[in-house]
């Protein structure tokens, strides 16, 4: 039977960061949505998604019976008991939401699954962890990260700790086969420590778990990471993070401050740049919701910045507390930025232009090619239907 993780309407509230991606190709913790998903139920998942996602992130192309999973949940043990648990027709549900289902057939172009739809209405008590806005993906990394640590840990041994290390609590990190982490100091008193395989942590650095450098990734000389913090694949970064969740493929390789945040992939914050995370006045944060269409109140004192694949920005660019940046803007200049920048926008505090599509595939192509990925087709199809959709945002 094969196993769909499916968009719902909270793919809007996750926007920009969902622009390009399916929700359960989110990255919390060590591994994105989908990959906890793949262990807990050892299988490979597809993707429901929107149609202009669909043709990267596929469905199966056989017919049969299909497990549908919500993908803006994360597994639990209990959870997936549950689920191990459905009949066909069957709907699992928690709160008024559609947790998962069994169907006969592959519901192609159509993931606004209804519960009033289904007769047979199985209700799961058990406690839910999902991600519904931005700012719930920096909240849960901490819980997501031990969980992710532990199923990926369980029954194996870590690699040596190279004694030019200073350590705490050892037996809470684990280092991949193939990385280097050398004069660090590694303190995983307070949350555990993961070094992804062929990851380089540069001498100086200081981490306070919990925290997770993923594959191919390089912490930089000096760099302090507060937890919980995840560094995804193939990222170079250095200065101070707190608290932050960077997808993958993404360079913050000079000083600077990064707290509270979310960085998508194919993004570079140039040298100094810094975020505020908490307002003058301490008063709650409020964030853009493409959702909404206006600023809503996240009920957090600190939350910081929320930024789309592909932007950028210059060095000493300074973000106020609580700005959302789209897809492949390109921001530079001195001042604050307002707090809501549209996808494909140019420009600062002094104003913006369209960033027209052509240069900024012609930018993308140049970026991904530094890694050797190709942008192809498929990828140049998204990005212009980004483009357009978000083109009412880059009218006012």
């Amino acid at each position: 039977m094969n196993t769909i993780l499916f968009d719902d309407e909270r793919r809007e509230h996750l926007l920009p960061l969902t622009y390009t991606r399916p929700v359960s190709m989110i990255r919390v913790g060590i591994l994105t949505i989908k990959e906890k998903w793949d262990l807990a139920l050892n299988t490979s998942c597809f993707h429901l998604t929107v149609d202009y996602l669909q043709k990267k992130f596929l469905l199966p192309a056989e017919e049969g019976n299909c497990l549908l999973i919500n993908g803006g949940i994360l597994p639990t043990q209990e959870l997936v008991n549950a689920i191990k648990e459905l009949k066909p027709n069957q709907a699992l549900i928690s709160s008024g939401n559609l947790i998962a289902t069994i169907t006969t057939k592959v519901p192609y172009n159509n993931f606004s699954l209804q519960i009033e739809s289904y007769t047979d209405v199985v209700t799961f008590s058990g406690q839910v962890i999902e991600i519904i806005h931005p700012w719930d993906i920096f909240s849960l990394n901490g819980t997501a990260l031990q969980t992710d640590y532990d199923t990926i840990t369980k029954g194996r041994k870590s690699q040596t700790i190279s004694p030019t290390n200073s350590v705490l609590n050892p037996e809470n990190i684990f280092i991949e086969e193939g990385a280097s982490v050398e004069c660090a100091t590694l303190n995983a008193k307070n949350g555990p420590i993961y070094i992804g395989k062929d990851a380089e942590v540069m001498e100086g650095s200081l981490i306070r778990g919990p925290f997770a450098l993923c594959e191919h990734s390089t912490l930089k000389l000096g760099a302090k990471i507060y937890g919980p913090t995840t560094i995804g694949p193939h990222c170079k970064v250095g200065g101070e993070l707190n608290n932050s969740v960077i997808f993958g493929y993404t360079n913050k390789a000079h000083d600077g401050f990064l707290g509270n945040s979310v960085i998508g992939e194919w993004c570079n914050l140039g040298a100094d740049t810094n975020n505020s995370n908490l307002k003058n006045n301490y008063a709650e944060v409020k964030l853009w919701c493409y959702a909404k269409k206006s600023f809503v109140n996240t009920g957090l004192q600190f939350c910081g910045l929320i930024m789309g694949d592909h932007s950028k920005c210059g060095i000493n660019t300074m973000f106020n507390t609580g700005t959302v940046v789209g897809v492949s803007a390109n921001i530079f200049g001195d001042g604050f930025p307002r707090n809501f920048i549209p996808s494909f926008s140019w420009g600062g505090a002094h104003g913006f232009s369209i960033y027209k599509i052509e240069k900024a595939l012609e930018t993308a192509q140049k970026v991904m090619n530094r890694r050797s990925i190709e942008l192809d087709n498929t990828e140049k199809e998204i990005l212009t239907k980004i483009f357009e959709l978000s083109e009412a945002y880059r009218m006012h």
